[in-house]
């Protein structure tokens, strides 16, 4: 099991000084990964949470934390692709895979907020096709000299797009419907769970992507399962990821038991956390003990005492 952590992004905490004290520590931890997430638009009058109302953009994080750090994995769980053109989507990720030295994971979903279609100039139809014809595209984009391409949703006129990267980004796919499962199995490198996900229930997902990707003739021992932890660190349990630090590491053991390769901690989802309205020096000292605590170093876990 891979272990991974949230970069500040979201709420009153979201920093560059913390960003950059949070990725600096995890990487000196051995931390598999740094993750960041994206939200366009929080409508006017929405219930969706203190979580979204103010986000960071993640691909210009992980650029920042990219010059701080030197070992650790740069992640996104996920880039909605309907909201960018995959020829500028390309051209980012090329850049930022090039400038952290190929430690780049991008994780794409196709959206699901009204608003940020209507704002994006995108229908929400059709995104299922959509996403088979931009996965495509960004894999040319990167690996070919020249492309050429007219599809459903995109055209590219005979193009040169340098420079390429060494080594493409790992694309992996979100999304919680079978037919979206089964799209992770076929065309992605892995498949990323939800904010929301029942993760009692991973296995059976993890399932429907290996068997889809085993159909389409591709091996699903080489898939990704990569867990968003929603952790939220607790003096009770109270669910999956949520309890004391002790209670955490079980559940992440579960996890692995389940068939899922890699749980980054995301305490922007804590409401006590990523929070506009939270006290920031509060919510870093919280983060920065979960950080040594629930580490892949087995030191970093003994010296801070279960709650």
């Amino acid at each position: 099991m891979r272990i991974g952590f949230s970069v500040p992004v979201s709420g009153s905490w979201a920093t560059p000084e913390n960003m950059k004290r949070i990725a600096r520590r995890a990487d000196e931890l051995g931390y598999h990964g740094v993750w960041a997430f994206q939200r366009l638009l929080y409508p006017v009058g929405n219930p969706m949470g203190p979580v979204y109302r103010s986000v960071h953009d993640p691909v210009v994080a992980l650029a920042y934390v990219a010059a701080v750090t030197e070992r650790v994995r740069l992640g996104v769980a996920v880039l909605n692709l309907p909201f960018v053109s995959p020829v500028l989507m390309a051209k980012q990720l090329a850049s930022l895979q090039e400038v952290s030295g190929g430690r780049l994971d991008v994780g794409l979903g196709l959206g699901w907020l009204p608003e940020e279609f209507a704002a994006s100039g995108v229908p929400m139809e059709r995104r299922g096709r959509r996403a088979e014809e931009y996965v495509g595209l960004l894999r040319r984009l990167w690996t070919e000299d020249v492309v050429e391409h007219k599809g459903e949703f995109y055209e590219v006129p005979p193009s040169h797009q340098a420079p390429r990267p060494a080594t493409p980004p790992s694309v992996m796919l979100g999304g919680t419907a079978r037919v979206a499962l089964e799209r992770a199995g076929r065309i992605a490198d892995g498949w990323i769970s939800s904010s929301r996900a029942d993760l009692g229930t991973i296995d059976q997902q993890i399932a429907i992507v290996k068997e889809a990707a085993r159909q389409a003739g591709r091996d699903p021992d080489a898939l990704r399962f990569v867990v968003r932890g929603v952790t939220r660190v607790r003096a009770r349990d109270e669910g999956p990821l949520t309890g004391s630090y002790d209670k955490i590491r079980r559940d992440v053991e579960d996890l692995a038991a389940k068939g899922v390769t890699e749980v980054f901690h995301d305490l922007n989802f804590d409401p006590e956390i990523g929070n506009p309205e939270a006290d920031p020096r509060d919510s870093m000292r919280r983060a920065e003990e979960a950080l040594e605590a629930l580490g892949p170093v087995s030191k970093s876990a003994a010296a801070v005492p279960p709650l």
